[in-house]
């Protein structure tokens, strides 16, 4: 099993739906994790709106801080924004890193529409990494080619540029 950790500063959009997500397209060979380094109080209502209409099961989801991770061991650990790659800590098992940075939804600004809309474009970019994700043969004897290959995903923007 490769256990993934997502991290974003407030857990309460990006990296809730790339667990979500790899939770379900990875199940019996991935086990994704999501917290942040200031998690808010609740996940985002348009994060959870996204989710649900998705067909996904919301009930168990809320905002986790990494310290509750810290001394757990991680094959995978995925940064979503900027400020979190920069705060990351350092894991004990020495985990691949990878840096997946996207506009946080939360801060877009527009009418609710909009703000549906962006909050669905956001949850189809995500899925559409964790499914290049899916692809990568994660072996820890080729962890450079795995993290030039993690890397890379970052550069296909696919349904936010």
């Amino acid at each position: 099993m490769i256990k993934v950790l997502f991290l974003c500063t407030g857990n309460s959009a990006r990296s809730q739906m790339a667990e979500v997500l790899l939770n379900k397209f990875g199940k019996g060979k991935y086990v994704a994790k999501s917290a942040g380094s200031a998690p808010k109080d609740e996940v985002d209502p348009h994060t959870m709106k996204v989710i649900e209409h998705s067909g996904y099961d919301v009930t168990s989801l809320k905002p986790k801080s990494m310290d509750q991770f810290i001394d757990e061991e991680f094959d995978l650990v995925i940064t979503l924004c900027d400020k979190m790659k920069e705060e990351c800590p350092v894991f004990p098992n020495k985990p691949i890193y990878a840096h997946w940075g996207m506009p946080d939804p939360v801060a877009f600004e527009g009418s609710e529409e909009e703000k549906n809309a962006y909050f669905s474009r956001t949850f189809q970019e995500i899925s559409h990494r964790i499914h290049l994700l899916l692809n990568v043969k994660i072996d820890k004897t080729e962890r450079e080619a795995i993290e030039k290959e993690l890397g890379e995903i970052a550069s296909t923007w696919k349904y936010l540029r």
